[in-house]
């Protein structure tokens, strides 16, 4: 990854390459994304990826990709034993971090950032750093950008195996950062699991137009959940590739007939009626771009109804199901069954199926060197 893709300066035209976003949503999403990500994988598109940007419960999910990668025995472009990612999340998914994370935060030293950063690294990590994350360099390797929010600057900040940091701030280069600390700045949720403090023990590179180049900004980042600032993680792709593929696990917000007055849970609702407008208006920008041809691509979210695609072949009969109760799971670091693990995947797998199918039309597949074909059956029996 260059300077300049990082800091998505953008070229005199978009790269003719396919950029994939994962969404947060907690477990839901990291659960979820899976299933797609097993869909991607069987029709050759996943190693055609050339950058994974990723938030909150997303980032889950992309940082065992990313440490996985290494692992995966690509045959034809399809990874023979992608397994090993699908049970590395289940590890997680089996795994509940946020209660107790707030509990020893309140009763014990250390923070309750630090203490779901200990959870990941313990279930999944093992101590890996930044550097781990699969050279984007080498042909066959996606680059992988994790998103947090800079609470001081407002503004995004990117984690990569070769960079982090914000436009306002500046770069730092090669960054000695556990994965784990960067996965939990991303789904730092506010506001119990936000936020986290990162102390950057290294220089800090000025860059054109970093305003705030300075003390306390280059010595100290105070980060929340990236879906504070984009919970789609389109930042970071729509401004350099031909082709977004988005993946969108996010929670729509309730209606509430009797909404609360007194002022912290007022304002809680306030705050929750901002995040889902700002979503809104950025899923209508990216549809937006679709129809007026700027992007190439596809969009699926957890509440689309397979019928909308109005595809003639529905082989796992998803016309007749509904998905939700999948939906409306909470946003939680919670534990879940294994058989709503199984349920969030297919439906993953299968709503990501129904977009590909639905608008990468034949030209498109070609350029891609891709055949979509309707798939035979779910990843897990039952279905969703």
């Amino acid at each position: 990854m260059s300077l300049d893709q990082f800091l998505d300066q953008p070229p005199a035209q978009l790269e003719d390459g396919v950029g994939l976003a994962l969404s947060g949503g907690g477990y839901r999403a990291m659960v979820f994304h899976v299933g797609a990500l097993i869909r991607l994988n069987e029709v050759a598109l996943l190693r055609k990826v050339k950058r994974i940007s990723s938030v909150s419960g997303g980032s889950i999910t992309a940082g065992v990709l990313g440490i996985s990668w290494k692992d995966l025995t690509f045959t034809g472009d399809v990874a023979s034993n992608f397994g090993i990612v699908v049970e590395r999340v289940r590890k997680m998914a089996d795994t509940s971090v946020d209660a107790g994370a707030i509990i020893g935060g309140i009763l014990l030293p250390g923070s309750i950032s630090d203490r779901v950063a200990k959870a990941y690294d313990s279930v999944l990590f093992q101590g890996a750093k930044l550097s781990a994350l699969p050279d984007d360099s080498q042909p066959g390797n996606p680059g992988f950008v994790i998103n947090a929010t800079n609470i001081q600057t407002a503004a995004l900040w990117r984690f990569s195996r070769n960079y982090m940091g914000d436009y306002r701030v500046g770069l730092v280069e090669h960054p000695d950062v556990p994965l784990a600390t960067a996965v939990a700045a991303s789904s730092a949720f506010p506001p119990v699991l936000s936020p986290l403090t990162l102390q950057i023990g290294q220089p800090v590179v000025n860059m054109p137009g970093a305003d705030l180049h300075r003390e306390p900004f280059t010595k100290t980042a105070v980060l929340s959940d990236g879906g504070v600032y984009d919970n789609l993680g389109l930042e970071t792709i729509t401004k350099r590739y031909a082709t977004l593929l988005v993946s969108d696990a996010g929670q729509k917000i309730a209606p509430e007939e009797a909404p609360q007055h007194d002022w912290a849970r007022h304002s809680l609702r306030v705050l929750d009626t901002i995040d889902n407008q700002v979503r809104s208006l950025r899923k209508r920008t990216l549809i937006d771009s679709y129809l007026r041809n700027e992007h190439s691509g596809t969009y699926w979210g957890i509440r689309t109804a397979f019928v909308d695609y109005k595809l003639a072949a529905d082989p796992l009969q998803c016309a007749t199901r509904n998905p939700t109760p999948l939906a409306e799971i909470p946003t939680r670091l919670e534990a879940l069954p294994r058989d709503v693990q199984d349920r969030l995947m297919n439906w993953g797998y299968a709503v990501c199926d129904a977009a590909l199918r639905a608008h990468l039309d034949a030209a498109l597949q070609a350029k891609l060197g891709v055949t979509i074909t309707p798939p035979a059956k779910f990843p897990f029996a039952e279905g969703y």
